[in-house]
């Protein structure tokens, strides 16, 4: 074991914070602060800090598990585990075709990790049906970027970038409790003179700190846009020489935006004309300003036009492809950047390149050594695999993602997950996922491992292993490679990181998401890389990265950023008589993602032990709820029990739950899988609930 300190960064959110890992006497981790990484300058919250917590042998696997005859889990050698798997998949796959099998991974895993999982699908199992939980996250953004811009990523511009502009509209972000480090660029901007704007149902932590604070009813952040619009347009604060030069299709989009009246506005969304009138002047009086957002406004069924409506408010006023302007989403996971970039989405080649593309399917095959015929087309979405498990899909390889927490319809899925033939589970910890599986594989978490990942600037890192795995425990990469073998595939599976890192740069050469001018050495004398980074000629200096996009032309054929001619409409399920309030859902500080890991650490679960129910007093009192009663929420989908939190900072019409937790309080079993017909996110941020005193 070391005893030095490892410079390496945090395994959670997609700040990727930088920290220094030290190996202690008695056998535990110590985290240190890391003040040279520019992202978090030193700053870890709690979530970080306690981060080696879950390297402890008590709260993590170190052993493979197999389903015994009479049902139980119980340890057995990597031999017998990786057979099992082996035959369960090829089982299925000879009775049913290569389709009967299905791989789900996880934006928290490397790319690496998430390169070789989407070219085991495809080579190795031959089956088009892979998605991951990124599609949970961003997608809607990513689609709406990729329209507007020709190339979607998360921010195109550093986070050094928010407080030097003069204002920040922030839609459907908590960053506060979600990724705390990143709150001091909001303060600074407010610091240095600019502006914050918050969009929220629920006045947040985030909410308290914003000049203006807007909050809609949930489902109408595009009436919400497209409101701001249309006052753009009648205030004569359109930038039309930008928008001449720059951009295609702005008269049908203005015409959209048209229809969206200030007063008709206010009806659907609550936000009055007068805080719609001065959103709009403070965002169009500096010379520059930005749009970010986050899942709020994505996770809708209708996400890709939303985001697409607060891309246009920017190219309206020429707030995008300008220094200190732009619009950006907070991405979410810790690699969730990285990992829908490289091969593990049901539509994508690494690189970003799509898989319909002859061209990309060409080159890609060409690394990888296959037949471009070979390689199979698109498959299912996220939800829609799950949704699919037990009846086309038969046999799931699961990886870094515990859907029966975070799926839409929670209880659906894990129905769905139950009737499987088989399942195998890679994780940390034994997930509620896990506890399903047939065979449940121990693999090594961030601090034992090395990988790249790629936070939400684009900036690519490298992540270090600081300590020594566990007996029992093995890497993702030595999984795949062990399948792969078992599978009669015996060559292209490397299990040194940095040799899968080699092949990604020659599969992503030429892509939207180019890393071929990236290494480890790079890497590992700096702070990161930004993508693009083509490899230079013959006798070319190296490309220095790209921090800041789309400042000469758009990724675009012709160089123009495009607008999207949207209009409101109705979210998926509005209330009605039987189901009369709007439940929106989101994460609290001590917390994340379905909780797998946070919640065996002590601290984090003090912090926060246990769901909740977020509502109005107005609406406890025709209740008859007082402060920690029982509430039961009803929606189409099924019931969640969790005690009653009153407070004046969520609308009368809404209540909110966080959905870390399994149980009677899952926020999920709520949710609605209605999807975006574009990005195929389903709209867990609003759906028709009642709620009511458990008795």
């Amino acid at each position: 074991m070391q005893n030095t300190a490892t410079p390496t960064h945090c395994p959670y959110c997609a700040l990727q914070c930088g920290m220094n890992l030290t190996p202690a006497a008695d056998g535990t981790v110590e985290v240190g602060e890391r003040a040279d990484f520019p992202v978090n300058r030193g700053a870890l919250c709690g979530k970080g800090r306690t981060a080696p917590a879950v390297l402890a042998s008590g709260a993590r696997l170190t052993s493979p598990l197999v389903r015994s005859a009479d049902g139980a889990l119980v340890p057995a050698g990597w031999d017998e585990a990786l057979d099992r798997i082996a035959g369960g998949l090829a089982r299925a796959r000879a009775e049913r075709g290569a389709d009967a099998v299905g791989v789900f991974g996880g934006g928290g895993l490397t790319n690496e990790k998430a390169y070789a999982l989407g070219k085991f699908a495809r080579v190795v199992l031959g089956t088009s049906q892979i998605d991951y939980n990124g599609r949970f996250c961003m997608s809607s953004a990513a689609a709406a970027g990729t329209k507007a811009f020709g190339l979607d990523r998360g921010l195109p511009f550093p986070l050094e970038d928010i407080p030097r502009t003069g204002c920040v509209i922030l839609v459907g972000s908590n960053p506060a409790e979600t990724m705390p480090p990143s709150l001091r660029y909001f303060t600074e901007l407010r610091e240095n003179g600019g502006t914050l704007i918050v969009v929220d149902p629920r006045r947040t932590r985030t909410a308290e700190q914003a000049d203006l604070h807007l909050a809609p009813r949930p489902g109408t952040d595009l009436a919400l846009a497209l409101g701001m619009l249309h006052l753009v347009v009648a205030e004569g604060r359109v930038d039309e020489r930008y928008v001449e030069e720059r951009t295609a299709g702005w008269e049908e989009a203005r015409a959209a935006a048209m229809a969206h009246w200030p007063e008709y506005v206010e009806r659907i969304t609550g936000v009055s004309v007068p805080e719609l009138r001065e959103a709009v002047r403070l965002f169009c009086a500096p010379e520059a300003a930005m749009v970010l957002t986050a899942r709020g406004p994505e996770q809708q069924a209708k996400g890709t036009d939303t985001v697409g409506a607060w891309i246009n408010l920017c190219l309206a006023t020429g707030r995008a492809g300008r220094p200190l302007s732009g619009y950006g989403c907070l991405t979410g996971q810790g690699n969730g950047q990285g990992g829908r970039e490289h091969g593990q989405k049901a539509d994508q080649l690494p690189g970003y390149r799509r898989l319909t593309d002859p061209a990309a399917r060409l080159h890609v095959a060409g690394v990888w050594g296959v037949d471009p015929d070979s390689l199979p087309g698109p498959g299912r979405s996220a939800y829609e695999l799950l949704d699919a498990l037990g009846t086309d899909v038969r046999a799931l390889l699961l990886m870094g993602s515990n859907p029966v927490v975070s799926a839409p319809r929670a209880a659906h899925v894990e129905e769905r997950i139950r009737s499987l033939d088989f399942l195998a589970v890679c994780d940390v910890v034994l997930s509620e996922t896990a506890a399903l599986a047939d065979v449940v594989l121990p693999v090594t978490q961030w601090a034992e491992e090395t990988g790249t990942t790629t936070n939400l600037e684009g900036r690519v890192l490298l992540r270090r292993r600081a300590v020594t795995p566990p007996d029992g425990v093995r890497g993702d990469l030595e999984v795949l490679h062990g399948l792969a073998d078992r599978l009669g595939v015996e060559k292209g599976f490397p299990t040194e990181p940095e040799e899968v890192f080699e092949e990604l740069r020659r599969a992503s050469a030429g892509g939207p998401a180019d890393y071929s001018g990236i290494d480890y050495r790079r890497l590992g004398e700096g702070n990161g890389v930004f993508w693009p980074c083509p490899a230079p000629g013959a006798d070319g200096p190296p490309h220095p990265g790209t921090p800041r996009l789309f400042l000469d032309r758009f990724a675009t054929g012709d160089g123009r950023a495009r607008f999207a001619a949207v209009a409101h409409r109705p979210s998926a399920e509005e209330p009605d008589e039987a189901y009369p309030v709007l439940l929106t859902t989101g994460r609290v500080l001590a917390q994340y993602q379905s909780g797998a890991q946070t919640r065996r650490v002590a601290e984090l679960n003090a912090a926060a032990p246990g769901p909740f129910v977020e509502l109005h007093p107005r609406l406890a009192a025709r209740l008859g709820a007082a402060e920690g009663d029982p509430l039961a929420v009803v929606s189409r989908r099924g019931r969640a029990v969790a005690p009653a939190r009153i407070t004046t900072g969520i609308r009368p019409d809404t209540v909110f739950m966080p959905f870390h937790w399994p149980g009677e309080g899952r926020a999920n079993t709520l949710t609605n899988p209605a999807l975006d017909p574009t990005s195929r996110m389903p709209e867990f941020k609003v759906c028709a609930v009642r709620v009511e005193v458990a008795r």
